[in-house]
């Protein structure tokens, strides 16, 4: 592949995640061309995308096609055999998130990129939103000191079961399945890897099949503690964000708008991103005043950085034409995967346990901008 080669991708099914991320990311991106869909609805995918998108009937048809990369959008258990016909086909891989079922799964499709040389890589796009961006951002300048407490929370208000496989008891289903990997990727980015991790899954609505509530709570050799949870009954969302260090506190408040925005429609546009990925919310950081560290100032607004999703297909084309890393590479997805594992197992025993050869590379958190 050569720097100025425009890289051909195809796109397995056009559902939610395909539909509301991944296909209008893709032809947000310079030099990735979406050449080609794998769905049954023809007519929706040309006319959400143009009559220059191939539709094809399945997998198999899209995998016979002359492309570069395979972005695997459709229910969390074909992630596994999908991703696997993909690299014996040559292909290069993204897969949505969760990665695979299971670690088991996962590692075996890392294994396969390996000896089929191809790349591999999961769209952990909550990397790219703002207030991830802010919060790591104030991290790594120190502000807040030694970090001692935090709480990543995913608060939704959704008291309906739907009749779709993400709220279905069948494997791949529940929230955990859903958004545990947003918060625990977003935790081992900021915090690297814990030492214990307990967790408890709970079906909280009428009529509900699978978990759709969750509290984990990762506890690390400093003595942080990191809590993550998500709510499909929360009329009242509390931060989405909060951060206790030994210099001050931040709050933040109110989810990214990225994911409303391209449900509305809205498209980025690579020639005015700065139009892109502002945030709705809020933040609050308290500090003390200078020279008094007992005293605070009083709270202070802190403004967001812009959130960016297409951040990610801008590495990863690069990454495939071997510019830069894989924006998410197969170790840091694992990771994920061996503690949605452990999390589930902790749910079961009903107490924390201990996580074991997690390890994280410093550089992994994106960098502030």
């Amino acid at each position: 592949m050569t720097a100025t080669q425009t890289l051909q991708v195809g796109l397995v099914s056009f559902g939610y995640a395909g539909r509301t991320f991944h296909a209008p990311l893709l032809q947000a991106t310079p030099g990735l061309q979406l050449a080609a869909v794998a769905s049954s609805q023809a007519e929706a995918v040309n006319t959400v995308l143009g009559a220059d998108v191939s539709v094809v009937p399945d997998a198999a048809a899209l995998l016979a096609l002359p492309l570069d990369l395979i972005v695997i959008a459709s229910p969390n258990d074909t992630h596994h055999p999908l991703a696997r016909d993909a690299l014996m086909a040559g292909k290069a891989v993204v897969i949505d998130k969760p990665m695979a079922l299971d670690l088991t799964e996962a590692t075996e499709l890392v294994a396969l990129a390996a000896r089929q040389q191809r790349l591999l890589s999961v769209f952990h796009n909550r990397r790219w939103d703002g207030d991830f961006l802010s919060a790591a951002a104030l991290l790594q300048n120190g502000r807040l000191g030694r970090v001692v407490q935090a709480a990543l929370y995913f608060d939704r208000f959704r008291p309906e079961v739907r009749q779709r496989w993400r709220e279905s008891a069948a494997p791949g289903g529940g929230l955990w399945a859903d958004l545990g990997p947003h918060l625990l990727d977003q935790a081992l980015q900021l915090f690297g890897p814990p030492v214990t991790l307990q967790c408890e899954l709970a079906s909280q609505r009428d009529g509900a099949v699978a978990d759709d509530w969750f509290q984990a709570r990762l506890g690390y050799a400093s003595g942080l503690r990191v809590l993550l949870q998500a709510s499909t009954l929360a009329a009242l969302p509390g931060p989405r964000f909060e951060l206790h260090g030994t210099l001050g506190s931040l709050r933040i408040w109110g989810l990214d708008g990225q994911e409303d925005a391209l449900k509305a429609g809205q498209r980025p546009d690579p020639a005015r991103l700065a139009q892109w990925g502002r945030h709705p919310g809020h933040a609050e950081l308290a500090l003390p005043q200078a020279g008094t560290p007992a005293e605070l100032q009083p709270p202070q607004s802190l403004a967001l950085q812009q959130g960016d999703y297409t951040r990610y297909y801008a590495g990863l084309r690069d990454a495939l034409l071997g510019l830069a890393a894989n924006p998410v590479p197969p170790a840091e997805a694992l990771a994920v995967m061996q503690l949605l594992d452990l999390g589930r197992a902790s749910a079961k025993a009903g107490h924390a346990l201990p996580v074991t050869g997690l390890a994280i590379p410093e550089s992994a958190m994106p960098a502030a901008t």
